[in-house]
């Protein structure tokens, strides 16, 4: 997998900006918006917040599966 296109996140817990997002799920909202949830391949989980193109974009590349 190219990780150039995965899709990067701040993780909360270890507090690093950047952090490559491995088995990324992109979920819809209540309100439409698209979120991504995964890890950091160190088993700390990470969330972001995308917009629609983004969120499809990562889809269409393989780097997160469609969970909606």
């Amino acid at each position: 997998m190219d990780t150039s296109k995965m899709l990067r996140a701040y993780c909360l817990k270890t507090k690093e900006k950047d952090v490559p997002m491995h088995d990324a799920v992109i979920t819809r909202t209540a309100k439409g918006g698209y979120m991504a949830g995964g890890n950091d391949g160190k088993g700390n989980k990470m969330a972001a917040i995308l917009s629609e193109a983004k969120a499809l974009q990562a889809i269409e590349d393989g780097v997160a599966s469609k969970g909606f």
